[in-house]
């Protein structure tokens, strides 16, 4: 049974293992109530998982160690395992899917791990690991599904209350849901007045279905670039925990995590992978009624693969009005191009790419298309832009959702 006497003992457990992450003021996000951060992304691996493998590891007996443990993960609980194994001196073969990104695969092999990859999803390596465990006699370490597991999580929890006494409340990025079962459970027992909200991604919404039926619910597919909270079917035990201890679920998109991922690296000089970042896309496109709330955010982790960043940072942007395309209907003479760019610059706006293209049937001999990809401030600088080309003259046919 989870208590919290458990929990302040996996406390004692964890000091010198994990760090005490730091909670910064996340001053310059542009929110009007204060808002805070729980910085699970400058953990030791990257993330908070390494808080609940190391305490679920600790209690296991001296031949459980010598059978070795056996573990399957999109990543961030492959290195929590890996190293917690690597401490305590555990053999240990953790199954990953082939598709993982290979920074994981590879962070994971470096901890000293054996990594099998698995063709297919993480539920084929989930499905491989427990055969393998069951043949072997291995100890498998559930990436959340596990009561040891969840009381490491809720270390979390004691940590936000220790360093600021007054929250009011606090928003978790949810998958299977040991985490915020963990830090639920520990905080509404400490302080049941405090609200404790979880965040899904639309593609992945399981702990969200499940928490609308009040039943564990299985969902056909977890479609989400944000493979830490990439889930088809949460715990039984995490989601009796979250059923109990957390006030609301809320969902969302893909854009709104990645511009989630950029206002953190562009203001706040952290690096969230899309699980991490989850929590704070809630906030920021006010999903949850926080307002007047001294709130923390749980970044749970900062292992993004470099690969798609780039694509990760193109989307926020578009999502946060800092990029546009407008495509223009130009009469083809001299002096429109530089009529355009004026009105753009005087406006504040600067000119990144242009093309040009004359060869459309469905328009006039004379005219082009003229399209401007631009870098703003917001939407709302977007739309003077918009407005003042408009009124010099110049006929706005679209503005692309690209870059």
């Amino acid at each position: 049974m989870i208590t919290l006497g458990n929990i302040y003992q996996a406390s004692g457990v964890l000091k010198g293992v994990v760090r005490r992450t730091d909670l910064i003021e996340a001053s310059k996000l542009g929110t009007n109530d204060p808002i805070y951060l729980k910085t699970e992304n400058l953990q030791s691996t990257g993330s908070f998982k390494l808080r609940g493998a190391y305490y679920k590891m600790s209690q296991l007996t001296d031949e459980q160690k010598a059978a070795g443990i056996i573990a399957s993960s999109a990543g961030n609980h492959a290195q929590g395992v890996a190293l917690a194994a690597k401490k305590m001196g555990i053999p240990c073969v953790i199954y990953m899917s082939d598709g993982a990104a290979i920074s994981k695969v590879e962070a994971t092999r470096a901890l000293g791990a054996e990594v099998v990859l698995v063709p297919g999803s993480y539920d084929d390596a989930f499905a491989r690991a427990h055969k393998v465990q069951e043949e072997t006699g291995a100890t498998f370490i559930h990436p959340f599904n596990d009561e040891a597991i969840i009381e490491g999580q809720a270390t979390i929890g004691l940590e936000i209350i220790e360093q600021l006494a007054d929250v009011e409340a606090v928003v978790l990025p949810i998958g299977g849901g040991g985490l915020a079962a963990g830090v639920a459970f520990a905080i509404k027992n400490i302080n049941p007045s405090i609200k404790v909200y979880g965040v899904q991604a639309e593609g992945s919404p399981s702990m969200f279905e499940s928490f609308q039926c009040k039943q564990s619910v299985t969902i056909d597919a977890a479609t989400t670039f944000a493979d830490g909270i990439a889930v088809r079917t949460p715990g039984n035990i995490t989601f009796d925990l979250v059923e109990k201890y957390v006030d609301e679920i809320v969902l969302v998109s893909e854009d709104e995590i990645a511009a989630a991922i950029l206002a953190l690296m562009e203001k706040e000089k952290l690096v969230s992978e899309g699980a991490g970042a989850a929590s704070v896309a809630a906030v920021l496109f006010d999903k949850l009624p926080l307002k007047g709330k001294k709130t923390v955010c749980v970044v749970s982790g900062g292992n993004i693969d470099v690969n798609i960043l780039s694509r990760v940072i193109t989307r926020g942007l578009l999502t946060s009005g800092r990029n546009a395309t407008l495509v223009i209907a130009l009469e083809d003479k001299p002096g429109q191009l530089v009529g355009v760019s004026t009105t753009i610059s005087e406006y504040g706006g600067n000119v990144v790419n242009v093309q040009y293209s004359g060869s459309d049937p469905n328009m006039a001999i004379n005219s082009c298309f003229l399209t401007v990809g631009i870098e703003t401030r917001d939407f709302e600088q977007i739309q003077e832009i918009e407005e003042a080309l408009t009124a010099a003259g110049f006929e706005l046919v679209s503005k692309k959702n690209e870059s």
